[in-house]
């Protein structure tokens, strides 16, 4: 980490935690200045994967991978065009996403997925472990009891 790096909390805090966004959108340990990461070598892994995100498909058992598109993220615009960095990219955002899905507690990983990630483009998926599907297919359950017991 750079030496002497002030960030006012750099982190949110929801169900999980993620780097906090400026207002103007962009992350708190991005440096506008120089146009670089300020933590780079010890990125989280929200930004080793990105500008690549996912989904879980409960009725395939898939877990989904998906491409932002250029306008959000201009590395997604390079990686595009160049198929070799995309497989590469894409092979090291499985392997952080995979742990991440495998290590976060279930309650924290459905609010991951609850993140409305619109503007992408499915690249790629993978089979998830039975003990992640099943944490998540009990809260898809239980929060379906609790939508049509409020009724």
């Amino acid at each position: 980490m750079a030496q002497g790096l002030r960030v006012d909390k750099p982190f949110d805090t929801t169900e999980y935690v993620f780097p906090r966004e400026t207002g103007d959108g962009f992350c708190v340990f991005f440096d506008e200045e120089t146009r670089k990461c300020q933590v780079y070598s010890v990125k989280p892994e929200t930004c080793v994967a990105g500008p690549i995100t996912f989904d879980i498909n409960l009725q395939t058992g898939k877990i989904e991978f998906y491409l932002k598109f250029e306008w959000i993220c201009p590395l997604a615009g390079s990686l595009k065009k160049n198929p070799v960095a995309l497989e590469n990219h894409l092979t090291s955002a499985k392997r952080e996403l995979l742990t991440l899905v495998d290590e976060l507690d279930a309650e924290a990983l459905s609010a991951i997925l609850q993140i409305d990630e619109s503007e992408t483009r499915i690249i790629g998926e993978a089979s998830l472990s039975k003990d992640v599907l099943e944490r998540q297919r009990n809260i898809h359950t239980r929060r379906k009891g609790a939508i049509h017991g409020s009724k």
